[in-house]
């Protein structure tokens, strides 16, 4: 056990801790930001109660004219494209990107690129695969971001 000032035990970071998780999904956000050609300044990510993330994207949908899109992470639904709202507007999904929760940043580039290049409606995507713990996500995280 660490001490820090006079008996006073300090714990170490353990898998579940809330900071270390934000840091893990910030870089990984950072990198699916990069993938899709935005700066950092255009995300945030949170690790509450809830862990999300949010990503403003540049480019528009030739199926809403003048509205812009964001892109939306969740520990358990993953990645989905929506249009941008106001606080007092519910969202409005267009699309959701299936398989892993935590995909590559180039996956995430292709699907967002596919999004906006369409007219059409999005197919509905396969199950999403969720993680079991803070520290699966925070493991899975850190290899995405390893390997980007």
């Amino acid at each position: 056990m660490l001490l820090s000032g006079p008996e006073r035990p300090m714990s170490l970071p353990t898998a579940d801790d809330p900071q270390v998780l934000r840091q893990a999904l910030a870089a990984y956000v950072r990198e699916v930001a990069a993938a899709v050609g935005v700066s950092v300044e255009c995300t945030s990510c949170e690790v509450t109660d809830t862990i999300t993330a949010y990503v403003a994207l540049s480019g528009r949908s030739p199926r809403f004219p003048g509205r812009d899109l964001m892109l939306l992470w969740t520990m358990r639904q993953g990645w989905s494209v929506a249009v941008e709202t106001t606080p007092a507007e519910a969202p409005q999904q267009v699309a959701q990107l299936g398989g892993d929760v935590t995909p590559a940043p180039e996956r995430v580039r292709r699907f967002v690129a596919d999004v906006v290049s369409s007219a059409e409606k999005a197919e509905t995507p396969g199950p999403v695969l969720a993680v079991s713990s803070h520290g699966d996500l925070r493991t899975r995280l850190e290899e995405r971001v390893r390997r980007a």
